[in-house]
């Protein structure tokens, strides 16, 4: 320790501690340099180690795409089905920028599936209706305002009111020119009456016999029914 604090040799003191300073320097020179090397090899792993991170994110969301994706297409009848409801919403939503649809502008029209049925088939009967004036209008097409009727000459045989319970309103707008279409539903061929909803019902004459569809919405009547022939 002696020799450390009052060094001895040829030179003076002075000069050794210069030299033992100059030699400590440069040991914590060499020991920043190390330091900064492993400090910068810590920083670069985990640098590298973030875009790992993103490529897994986008892992999920590819493979979250892809099952909903798949479950799209297993239910594909299924949004197939809810699409017209959407649409139907987003049009009643605007229909408060159109004006409410008079008569003179919307054509009703009795559809039918074919105009001639054989013994055991079933008429699919619907409606449709269009908007013939140049600007857009809104009206109720909810199941409470549509009536489709089947009659015989003077004879009324069976009327969509009759036995309808819940029927719905729907205000829809419909544009310019456009022609909408009801679902279509089946007549089974039977007399119906408001005293029959909960029991059998008399088969109509076939045969060849005549029949004519007219449909209504709401106080529109459509202006001709539509004929056809049960065979």
């Amino acid at each position: 320790m002696s020799s450390f604090r009052h060094p001895v040799g040829p030179e003076s003191s002075g000069v050794y501690w210069r030299r033992r300073a100059l030699v400590g320097g440069v040991l914590l020179l060499i020991v920043v340099v190390v330091v900064l090397i492993v400090v910068g090899r810590g920083s670069g792993a985990s640098s590298a180690s973030a875009p790992g991170a993103t490529a897994s994110a986008s892992g999920s969301a590819s493979s979250s795409s892809s099952s909903s994706s798949s479950a799209g297409g297993a239910g594909s009848a299924a949004s197939a089905a809810a699409a017209p409801a959407a649409s139907a919403s987003a049009s009643a939503a605007a229909s408060g920028s159109g004006s409410t649809c008079s008569a003179d502008q919307i054509t009703l029209a009795a559809v039918l599936d074919k105009t001639v049925y054989g013994p055991t088939e079933d008429p699919k009967i619907a409606m449709s209706i269009t908007n013939t004036g140049s600007d857009a209008c809104h009206m109720d097409l909810g199941s409470a305002q549509q009536v489709l009727t089947i009659s015989s000459g003077d004879e009324q045989y069976w009327s969509s009111k009759d036995c309808q319970t819940n029927g719905t309103n729907q205000d829809v707008t419909i544009k310019a020119g456009q022609t909408l279409t009801t679902p279509s539903i089946t007549w089974d061929r039977t007399r119906s009456s408001t005293t029959t909803c909960d029991s059998s019902r008399p088969a109509v004459t076939g045969g060849g016999a005549s029949y004519h569809l007219q449909v209504a919405v709401g106080d529109l009547k459509s202006e001709k029914s539509a004929q056809f022939v049960l065979n």
